[in-house]
């Protein structure tokens, strides 16, 4: 899916959100292959073929990957060394927000979460081959999974409260996020804002980078965001606010947040220009688009202060 902001891994570029608060599961239509989707009173439905929905948004996909690639021309960006970022919704989210046809969530049939988690992978990775064909350029996929603890902590609600949703397995959990991972063949990134991220589930998978709010997390979390980084895997820190606050924090305030954190954990400073990455808290779907300007200038100051002299910080 084309979402988010500019992410500051060094050379990491995203695509833009079409609008203010697009739907990452309404996106997800654009992207599932041999499975449609069509809106209810609730949300979004399993639908037997392909209709308005799945139509409008392959359209709006195409429309926004046909944008970025003339943006990328016009900066002389093809065949360098930034590379983009693609998201779209993790396989359990999206099984989680998706009713099958008889009301349900897809995520109690385990059928249709394998294969909507296909249909996903199998999407995902041609949308990336696409995009890094058209760009000439190295792209990275990053899932959001939102919904990924709370179907761990069997905390999801049914249809009725005789038809309770029971928690998913979690190596279950781990062999979807893998088929994800192994389709896309390249790297690959998990995003969950959440306060309780499921680091097991996350150590145990194949993925490359994990995305947080660092502002959310206890001393549990803590725990295991070092034993994540201690496995050698990158982690995006969500420093910059995803909306406008009343006062601006500086790009030096920004720095000192992430610094800090790096200094709790036990890692040499050095990590911050190692495998550490710089992003808005949770996207920027739902900013201005000015704020979202100064949202990734702050972004890019920060790494450029990683990369300069993180010691110095």
């Amino acid at each position: 899916m084309v979402v988010g902001e500019l992410h500051t891994l060094p050379h990491l570029v995203e695509l833009p959100a079409r609008g203010v608060g697009a739907d990452m599961i309404g996106r997800a239509a654009a992207l599932l292959v041999d499975i449609a989707i069509d809106t209810t009173p609730r949300g979004y439905r399993v639908a037997a073929r392909p209709g308005a929905v799945s139509r409008r948004a392959r359209s709006l996909l195409d429309e926004d990957v046909d944008a970025l690639e003339e943006a990328w021309e016009r900066a002389a960006l093809r065949g360098g060394e930034k590379a983009v970022k693609v998201q779209a919704v993790g396989p359990v989210t999206l099984a989680a927000q998706l009713e099958l046809p008889n009301g349900h969530r897809a995520i109690t049939d385990a059928g249709a979460l394998r294969d909507l988690t296909t249909s996903l992978a199998e999407g995902v990775a041609a949308h990336r081959a696409q995009v890094s064909r058209r760009l000439d350029s190295e792209v990275v996929v990053q899932f959001d999974e939102p919904s990924l603890p709370a179907a761990l902590a069997g905390r999801l609600t049914g249809v009725t409260a005789l038809a309770p949703v029971h928690p998913v397995d979690e190596t279950v959990a781990v062999d979807l996020l893998n088929e994800c991972a192994a389709a896309v063949a390249g790297e690959i990134a998990v995003h969950c804002c959440a306060p309780e991220a499921p680091w097991e589930v996350l150590h145990r998978s194949n993925i490359h980078a994990m995305g947080l709010d660092p502002s959310v997390l206890d001393h549990n979390a803590l725990d295991g965001l070092a034993a994540f980084v201690d496995t050698g895997r990158t982690v995006m820190l969500g420093v910059v606010p995803s909306a406008p606050p009343e006062r601006a924090p500086s790009a030096e305030q920004l720095a000192e947040r992430a610094a800090a954190l790096t200094d709790r954990l036990g890692f040499a400073r050095a990590l911050l220009s190692q495998r550490v990455g710089v992003t808005p808290a949770c996207g920027l779907a739902g900013a201005t688009p000015e704020w979202a300007r100064t949202a990734v200038e702050l972004a890019q100051k920060v790494a450029g202060a990683f990369a300069d002299d993180p010691d110095a910080i």
